[in-house]
């Protein structure tokens, strides 16, 4: 399937989640390894959007279901969050909202929903909270698939994006990149950036990467990046976060432009 087929498939899928739930998507990405940049062949579309109900909607004493879910259907993942969710979950910083903000793959976006989200991200982006969560992945992620003489070589990916992505954070007191090779400049290391770009196209062409050897470059390389995050984050200058008044004022103007629109 070429990229406008699932262009098409995507926009036509969106326009009957809008229907089945009543509700109007603001924004619409592709998460997961296709825009981390380390996709196999046979990947899943795993497509996440950001929608809102009617104002009405939001004038309810008892909480409603606030997430939209579907099983996956052939190589499609839909999910999504509803407005208010997504607000409370800034207020959280919370990194996956922050990776669908920055995807390089979009399949909608509305241009008010996307400034308002860049003014709150500014605010509200915690780089402690964001490196601790990016080390918790990471540490788990290697001691789960990394430790053995034989390992499946593709979770080099999940745990080198996330040791990665805290660097950036710590370096750049910003949210990371969600592309993969915009994260790979930050190692200096010509011969182990060839390990890295050997491993990647040998995933992306589709060679099945099964149980095999260990490597040893990658293996040092993150021991000594773990052992430094979690020295230098604790050393890391929290910022205060803001109350609640600006999302609330966000949400606001988006409910009511929408109501407008």
């Amino acid at each position: 399937m070429n990229t406008y087929e699932v262009r098409r498939c995507v926009s036509a899928r969106l326009k009957i989640i809008e229907e089945e739930h009543q509700v109007k998507i603001l924004y619409a990405v592709e998460s997961g390894s296709r825009a981390w940049g380390f996709e196999s062949q046979d990947s899943d579309y795993d497509v996440r959007f950001i929608y809102v109900h009617p104002k009405n909607w939001y004038l309810n004493i008892l909480p409603k279901r606030d997430v939209i879910e579907y099983p996956i259907v052939d190589i499609f993942d839909y999910s999504g969050w509803d407005l208010r969710k997504t607000m409370f979950l800034m207020n959280k910083s919370n990194p996956v909202l922050f990776e669908w903000l920055k995807s390089p793959i979009l399949y909608y976006r509305n241009n008010f929903f996307c400034e308002v989200m860049e003014e709150l991200s500014k605010e509200y982006f915690s780089p402690v909270s964001s490196v601790y969560h990016y080390l918790h992945m990471a540490n788990g992620n290697f001691r789960q698939y990394l430790q053995d003489a034989k390992v499946k070589s593709k979770k080099y990916f999940y745990v080198l994006r996330p040791v990665l992505a805290a660097m950036w954070i710590l370096d750049n007191k910003e949210p990371p990149p969600m592309e993969f090779n915009k994260l790979l400049i930050q190692i200096q290391d010509k011969n182990l950036l060839v390990k890295i770009n050997e491993l990647l196209e040998r995933k992306k062409s589709g060679v099945e990467l099964g149980l095999e050897s260990g490597i040893n470059e990658l293996n040092f390389f993150i021991e000594e990046k773990l052992k430094y995050l979690e020295k230098a984050v604790v050393d890391f200058d929290p910022r205060k976060k803001p109350g609640p008044e600006i999302l609330e004022a966000g949400f606001l103007k988006i409910l009511e432009r929408d109501e407008d629109s």
